[in-house]
Formats: structure tokens, sequence, C-alpha cells
């Protein structure tokens, strides 16, 4: 991994356990409705594929739904005023950085979660001054699996994307980083379902923590 010059990072399931102030949002939302809370696991299962999958695992209901708007302005105001009540990076992860900063490494964010969640979120947690670059789902015009946002990010670093790894809990994100020509790694420690297949999602590597960078670097 040594000839490897950046290191970006997913955000939900990745770099950051946003899992629980999510499921605050989600469950105050059900509350609201009359409805009862779902459990924890349940919610963490689906905590990557934001608003709609949150939603539709809570209500049954999909972007096209009347009700789907009402109901994802809703959680997003209250995942909004909660960004930081409980997310912290997850165990280790605090190392890996803080070793990437040691040895001069570049490290950055790529997420589809939007500008107006990702930057007070980042702040919040104080990375936002530590990243070498930060790029949101609305950033470029495409979000992952798309690579746009890879490439984009490489951009704005200026370096090319054979010399960066990409680390993602989801399947999207490593089709998005292998499209775009980079180093794919399967956080497994992330927001994985039952149902998905990290072994045939074609990565490079897969970790089961985050400190398991740290025997590469």
């Amino acid at each position: 991994m040594s000839q490897f010059d950046v290191f970006f990072f997913d955000l939900d399931g990745t770099l950051v356990d946003t899992a629980p102030d999510l499921a605050y949002a989600l469950n105050q939302v059900l509350e609201q409705e009359g409805r009862a809370p779902l459990a924890y696991e349940s919610i963490r299962a689906v905590a990557s594929h934001g608003s709609a999958g949150l939603l539709g695992l809570a209500f049954g209901i999909t972007a096209d739904n009347p009700e789907f708007d009402v109901l994802q302005k809703r959680f997003v105001q209250i995942y909004h005023n909660n960004l930081t009540r409980e997310s912290r990076l997850f165990e280790g992860m605090q190392r890996v950085i803080d070793k990437l900063d040691e040895i001069g490494k570049k490290w950055g964010v790529i997420t589809n979660k939007p500008t107006f969640l990702t930057e007070p979120l980042m702040a919040g947690l104080n990375l936002k001054q530590r990243a070498a670059c930060i790029v949101s789902g609305d950033t470029t015009e495409q979000s992952k699996p798309h690579p746009a946002p890879m490439l984009h990010a490489c951009k704005l670093i200026n370096m090319q994307p054979a010399q960066c790894v990409y680390i993602g809990d989801a399947e999207r994100d490593i089709v998005a980083g292998r499209d775009a020509d980079m180093h794919t790694i399967v956080a497994c420690y992330g927001y994985l379902s039952d149902d998905d297949r990290p072994e045939n999602w074609q990565a490079d590597a897969m970790i089961n923590q985050p400190e398991e960078l740290l025997q590469w670097l």
C-alpha cells in the first residue's frame, strides 16, 4: 500500500458511524406518524442508502409516492439538527487518519450525502480542515456508482486515479472506484445487509476493521 499516495473514504458506514443519528431521526418521524420505532440493527443495515432507503424501510414507500416528499423533508430536517448527536469516527479510524497525516499521505471523502449535510458533519467532527478534499453527492452531476465523483476528487488534489485507494461499504462504492481505475477496499465493518455479497464486488481487498489499514501502511 505504500505505493498509494491518497486514501479516499466513503462517509457513512466507512469513515464515520452515522447510523445512530440516522436511526434517531427516522424513529422521530415514525413517532410523529403514530408508528412504533424500528430496532436500531434493522436501520443500521440500510443506513448507507440515504433517506430513500430509510423511508422505504420505515414506511414501505418509494420516491414516487405522494407522501414521500413530506416525510423526507421532515426526516432530513430532524437529521440535520442532530448530525453529531452520536455520530463518531469508527473505532480505530482516528489512528488511521492520524497515521496518514504523520507519513504525509493525503486522505479525503467521496460520498453520496448532499453537501448541506456532509460539510457540517465533517466540521462538527473536526475533520473538514484535515481532509484533502470533500466530494459530496451533489458536487458532480452524477453520483456513485458513476465514476465522476472519483475523477473529480483526483482533479481537486492533482492526483491520478492509479495513485488512489477508495474504501467503501456499499457495492456502488466499489463499482465507482473500479470504473475510475482506483484500487478498492470493502469496509466490511460498515452498513452491510444480510443480502450483500461483498466477495462478489470485485474489490481488491476487504477489511473487517479500520485498523487493518495500518498493517498496510
